[in-house]
């Protein structure tokens, strides 16, 4: 068990100032104070959140004059004023590293990737629970890294034997204390251009987690830009090219999965060989076969009078939709048509990369929220369009008929209307239910 405290936690000078109080933030802020960092040398700030201490950074740092900033991913290290603290000998820090330095025994693989690294953390999660009683999975996706640290050094639960951790670039750009046995990269293309200098700048953010990877890091052979951009780094020998072809993981019978599509057999693919590195027993592969899904991933929402309802909300990025598009196209009933739902809010994506999917006779297009024109214009596809989700989904109902599916795979961020995709998701669900009991 960790009882003591971190060194590392231990040396940070004080006040420490967590900065962002989303989910991340609350969890570094309790990590601190279970390490005996005293509450008066803890601050917070918040832009937008009103009970944070502070709401103004440069009123923070003149007036409380932080040593450590403990910054969250959403927070860009770039912003002016954090570049500032650190020319004048500010420690920057995250929520990951404060976790990582309390680390004793775990075996720990991280997953990143600009689309798929949420499904594929969540079949290595899958696969650990048919064998093991400890193992934690989180990190970007679901539960803070920080809040499992906090929850051991409290004796709430045993250390786990793996730990599986989803990194986003941005918790890569900030994460001196992360050493990984094992990594994967699903997929590399345009994302978070907003943030970056450059696309250059953002895939090597991403291509960090090798240089954080003590053994094997294995990358999909179907990841867009990965598997160019990684010949272009130097295949060293560290790094295994993962593909659903390979004739070693034909007699796991990956085909017999329960989750649809082709990028699902490549997520399949690399967590099998994961698992096949760390030496997990057979009934992992078993439990990833068996696994049905995310919410709002490709969440199969069931049928209405033949009309298939799928909530992928969470596709953000251009190649998101363009696989989810594939994945139900490709598993259409006969004769069946698919209406696409598109739109939200922009974040400078590429909507023209969209145009492929004109090829298809029968996708009908249905555009809506803040970014329905320029999405339209940009993607060069012909379809209805509509303020909000809520009309569009009302014209779907209407429109569909025995054979059809019902897409929601937006492409652009749920900030337009919503809270977050998962509201945006929860919002499809339920206007299903409603008109499925209707």
């Amino acid at each position: 068990m960790i009882v003591q405290m971190s060194e590392y936690i231990k040396n940070l000078k004080t006040p420490i100032a967590i900065v962002g109080m989303g989910k991340s933030g609350e969890a570094a802020l309790r990590l601190l104070r279970v390490h005996g960092v005293s509450p008066d040398a803890l601050l917070t700030f918040d832009g937008k959140l009103p009970s944070a201490n502070f709401n103004d950074a440069e009123i923070m740092m003149t007036t409380a004059q932080p040593k450590t900033l403990v910054v969250s991913p959403g927070v860009p290290l770039a912003s002016e004023w954090i570049q500032k603290a650190r020319k004048n000998g500010v420690t920057i820090t995250s929520e990951l590293s404060l976790a990582c330095s309390c680390l004793t025994s775990e075996r720990l693989i991280g997953v990143t990737g600009s689309v798929g690294k949420s499904t594929t953390v969540s079949l290595l999660g899958a696969g650990l629970a048919t064998f093991s009683k400890s193992a934690f999975v989180g990190g970007n996706l679901g539960f803070p890294f920080a809040g499992y640290a906090a929850d051991i050094h409290e004796k709430l639960c045993a250390p786990a034997d793996w730990v599986v951790l989803e990194l986003s670039s941005y918790q890569l750009e900030n994460c001196e204390n992360l050493n990984l046995d094992f990594s994967a990269i699903t997929y590399l293309t345009s994302n978070h251009l907003e943030r970056y200098d450059n696309l250059e700048h953002y895939y090597e953010t991403k291509w960090k987690i090798l240089e954080k990877t003590k053994h094997k890091i294995f990358l999909n052979s179907e990841g867009g830009d990965l598997i160019e951009y990684s010949k272009n780094k130097g295949h060293q020998e560290q790094v295994q090219v993962v593909a659903k072809t390979d004739p070693q993981l034909q007699k796991l019978q990956l085909e017999n999965a329960l989750l649809i599509g082709q990028h699902n057999q490549d997520n399949l693919a690399l967590t099998s060989w994961l698992a096949i590195a760390a030496g997990w027993p057979q009934s992992a592969i078993e439990g990833m076969k068996n696994f049905k899904g995310l919410a709002h991933r490709l969440e199969n929402m069931g049928e209405q009078n033949g009309v298939r309802f799928i909530n992928d909300s969470k596709a953000t990025a251009m190649d998101s939709v363009l696989i989810a598009a594939t994945a139900a196209h490709d598993t259409l009933a006969a004769n069946g048509k698919l209406l696409l739902l598109l739109g939200g809010k922009d974040k400078n994506l590429p909507w023209q990369e969209l145009h492929i999917l004109n090829k298809f006779q029968n996708i009908e297009f249905i555009f809506f929220g803040e970014c329905r024109a320029i999405a339209q214009q940009k993607s060069a596809l012909s379809g209805k369009s509509f303020a909000n989700l809520k009309d569009a989904l009302n014209y779907s109902f209407n429109e569909a008929k025995k054979g059809d599916t019902v897409l929601l795979s937006p492409g652009g961020t749920s900030l337009d209307e919503f809270k977050s995709f998962e509201d945006r998701g929860n919002f499809f669900k339920k206007s299903v239910e409603e008109f499925i009991q209707s």
